[in-house]
């Protein structure tokens, strides 16, 4: 094997294990346990593991949680810090607050409060004092959709609640900041595309490709964030080397439907968490969000992507 090949294979493992983390941070997450999902000794694996990543496990594992709890005391007000901490793996109070004043400098209290005074509650974008609200609700009866319109930049969008069913996707993952970057996203696009077209996945009724997003960028350092640029395959797809699988949950989202120039997404992304989410009745669900590209660029009169931008929900 190459150079390459053996690092794809390394990369491979360590994004699987990145993956059931994610999916278990409520459970315990021993060195056993995970290099067993790396296929690789425990001996080893933690050596491999911090080279890979730059952390070593347990640093990921609580760095990983303490986001989480971050993210849930500013989404579930209802929701006392105590059971924050022990849905997101924390054995107890007193140790989720020494790690998340280690974290942020200040207390779980405190961070709820200090965040939602600092919040303008979407109302304009703090970059470019440009407004967006919510101006019309009413009842699709075409697509039988409770139907949301929001006035952005003197744009009408539609923002309707869906019902997803769970899938399996094929990922290429980057690690690191992502913001504003067409290039990167273009190569990583690029590449996938390149795998999945010979095994004839672009051909498929239901193929889509999508972006998920594994890290709040208003928490997580930009150097930390986690992008997955993925497709769409059957689950018995056999998938290798810098292509990893992994399982998207199904459940309730909200979707609002754009067409984006380069600059425009993250003005959009604030439309649907700054100004729908606070008068829908809704609130952000433990699911990662994700942008479901429909159309190439390329193909549009302006070069706009025709993207839906789709924020797990739950009942508020």
């Amino acid at each position: 094997m190459t150079n390459e090949t053996l690092r794809s294979e390394y990369t491979a493992r360590i994004n699987a294990v990145l993956d059931y983390i994610d999916t278990h941070l409520d459970s315990e997450l021993s060195l056993e346990t995970i290099a067993a999902v790396a296929n690789f000794s425990p001996y080893h694996f933690h050596r491999i593991f911090k080279a890979m990543t730059g952390e070593t496990l347990n640093r990921f594992i609580q760095r990983v949680r303490v986001e989480k709890a971050a993210i849930q005391l500013l989404q579930n007000p209802a929701k006392t810090i105590t059971e924050i901490a022990l849905d997101c793996g924390f054995s107890g109070s007193a140790a989720f607050a020494r790690l998340f004043r280690e974290n942020f400098g200040v207390s779980a209290s405190e961070w709820r409060k200090i965040r939602k005074t600092d919040s303008n509650c979407g109302k304009t974008d703090g970059n470019h004092g440009k407004a967006y609200k919510v101006t019309f609700m009413y009842f699709d009866r075409d697509t039988n959709h409770l139907t949301w319109r929001i006035t952005m930049n003197d744009t009408q969008i539609n923002v309707q609640i869906k019902t997803f069913e769970p899938s399996t996707v094929a990922y290429i993952r980057h690690v690191g900041p992502y913001k504003g970057d067409a290039q990167l996203f273009g190569r990583l696009i690029g590449r996938l595309m390149q795998w999945a077209g010979p095994r004839g996945i672009l051909e498929r009724p239901d193929f889509s490709l999508m972006a998920v997003y594994h890290d709040d960028p208003d928490v997580t350092e930009e150097e930390k964030q986690r992008l997955s640029i993925c497709c769409t395959v059957p689950e018995d797809c056999e998938v290798g080397g810098d292509v990893g699988k992994m399982s998207m949950p199904g459940g309730t989202y909200a979707v609002g439907h754009f067409e984006l120039s380069t600059d425009e997404y993250e003005e959009a992304w604030k439309a649907i968490y700054g100004s729908w989410l606070p008068e829908s009745g809704y609130q952000p669900d433990d699911r990662p969000p994700f942008e479901l590209y429909l159309n190439d660029p390329a193909d549009h009169p302006e070069g706009k992507c025709i993207v839906d931008i789709c924020v797990p929900v739950k009942a508020l």
